[in-house]
């Protein structure tokens, strides 16, 4: 059940300057002598919020929690179409949380997350693997090119009527361009063409119809939020969708497979990796594919859940804090 005890409140928090005009919102709450523990939110852009103050025991750790560039209570914010976007990258996400971590007095933290913050523990693990301790994640992605396309595109099959839509929320002179393109590669420069254009009603637009299509792949789980994407406020909503279709159309900046192929660069460090059996935004086989390189991980799956997990994930990620809360 949802734990029914009020949200912790922060202890301490700042506006970082990380350079490029952009300053990251961070926040600590739980145990200042507890382990440190830092929250990488989904999205990219989802932000953070109280709730995710529990993402860890407030009475046995140090629970950072750190809005990405763009999002959140990071200035510029992704709503304003003047923000630029060229800062905002995996790179600058990763040199974020290196200055946020030595701002912080921390010399090693536990990293947790999902969903797109699975991406950037790995990248971050793999660059600073001295600086964690442990690693607990679930609805894992790698960010592949593969992976967007089965997201973007792929997993339309289950879902035709709402990927049609989706597709046709393009100007309808590129309608015939992005069916015929291999892969999302096209449909998602274009989604990223319109919500950097400087009339509000295109933004609009595109930001409805990118939230209806994530609703549709995300929301059917027993037990989920039936909304994830468009349950959020309109400024949100809008920086998360515009931050998604920029870091998607991309690869995230990332080499194709490389996170899975420099698994072993996180040897020596322990994991717990959860995954829905029926997640179909984000299959299972790149969980399975990353811990076949990295024996330190144990895979969880969970039978019946799909991305967002419900009371199982909980349950899963509340033992394997226990087990990591001495590191």
């Amino acid at each position: 059940m949802t734990d029914p005890r009020p949200d912790p409140e922060p202890h301490d928090s700042g506006l970082l300057d990380v350079g490029d005009g952009n300053h990251v919102h961070w926040e600590t709450s739980g145990n200042p002598e507890g382990t440190p523990v830092v929250l990488l939110h989904g999205g990219p852009g989802q932000g953070t919020s109280p709730r995710m103050r529990r993402a860890a025991d407030p009475e046995r750790f140090r629970i950072v929690l750190v809005d990405q560039r763009g999002c959140g209570r990071s200035t510029p914010h992704a709503a304003d179409v003047d923000t630029d976007m060229s800062v905002n990258t995996t790179e600058h996400l990763l040199a974020d949380l290196e200055l946020l971590r030595a701002h912080l007095g921390i010399d090693r933290w536990l990293l947790t997350g999902g969903s797109w913050g699975s991406t950037l523990a790995f990248a971050y693990a793999e660059r600073h693997p001295e600086r964690v301790s442990a690693i607990v994640l679930s609805a894992i992605t790698t960010t592949r090119r593969s992976e967007v396309d089965w997201l973007y595109r792929g997993v339309g099959r289950f879902f035709p009527r709402e990927w049609e839509r989706f597709r046709d929320g393009v100007p309808e002179s590129e309608r015939a361009r992005v069916t015929a393109a291999e892969g999302a590669g096209a449909l998602l420069a274009e989604y990223v063409r319109m919500l950097d254009d400087p009339d509000p009603a295109v933004r609009e637009h595109a930001t409805r119809e990118w939230a209806a299509w994530e609703d549709a792949v995300m929301g059917g789980e027993p037990g989920g939020d039936a909304n994830p994407f468009s349950d959020k406020p309109g400024r949100d909503l809008a920086a998360m969708v515009r931050i998604c279709a920029h870091y998607f159309a991309n690869g995230a900046w990332l080499e194709e497979g490389a996170l899975i192929r420099d698994a072993a660069r996180m040897a020596d460090i322990p994991a717990v990796l959860v995954h829905g059996r029926l997640d179909l935004g984000g299959p299972l086989e790149t969980a399975w594919e990353m811990v076949r390189n990295w024996p330190a991980a144990e895979l969880v799956v969970l039978e019946g859940a799909g991305h967002q997990g419900g009371e199982q994930r909980r349950a899963v990620l509340s033992a394997a804090f226990d087990r990591f809360a001495a590191l």
